[in-house]
């Protein structure tokens, strides 16, 4: 009984070494520096997609600005509000000159969904600056893929009503549209606006 209980003992401490380094695997992944680079996260990139008043946007008109960016979708019931009021409450505890250099941006990850008219719907009831972004699956996936954040569509019972699963992270990116840092779901709105003054110091 004794070797049984042992050796079920040595196989949970295996599965766990597993999965820790499995972890760290990933972790690596999302925030490695480009091999041979500066040090530079493999976050952010070129996207094409469409504003909540249907305009074409993409990173170039973001160039000179920081960006706050959050992918989530409007029906998202818990993560993404949050994530949201966190975003907009750190740009409120900037100064007027700080928060002007800061661009929230919410990308979705369920086009089918998020529409242009859901989006003008959505994004003024967290902030008047928010700017939320849309387009094809495949726009949308091709911006999700840059900033390699993880999403998929969880359809159980109503096919209408479903969820979707995807990365919680809130994304900085500066003025070059370059990665600054992230913070992630247990980030408070003093956490993140300490970070944002923190780059906008280093211009």
């Amino acid at each position: 009984m004794r070797r049984i209980f042992g050796s079920w003992i040595v196989v949970l401490a295996a599965a766990l070494v597993v999965l820790v380094v499995a972890l760290g695997v990933v972790s690596w992944r999302l925030m490695a520096p480009e091999s041979g680079a500066t040090g530079t996260a493999l976050v952010g990139g070129p996207f094409a997609l469409v504003d909540q008043a249907g305009n074409q946007v993409t990173e170039q008109d973001f160039a000179g600005r920081f960006m706050l960016v959050y992918f989530g979708y409007t029906w998202c019931p818990d993560f993404c509000p949050m994530s949201l009021t966190t975003m907009v409450q750190a740009l409120d505890l900037l100064a007027p000159e700080q928060a002007a250099q800061v661009v929230p941006v919410l990308i979705t990850v369920d086009p089918e969904r998020d529409t242009v008219e859901q989006l003008a719907e959505y994004v003024p009831l967290f902030h008047p600056r928010l700017i939320g972004l849309t387009g094809t699956p495949e726009q949308t996936a091709a911006a999700a893929r840059a900033y390699r954040v993880y999403f998929n569509k969880v359809e159980e019972g109503d096919p209408d009503a479903y969820l979707m699963d995807h990365s919680t992270f809130i994304y900085l990116m500066g003025p070059e549209g370059e990665y600054r840092r992230h913070f992630g779901a247990s980030a408070t709105p003093e956490e993140v606006a300490e970070g944002l003054r923190a780059e906008l110091a280093r211009g």
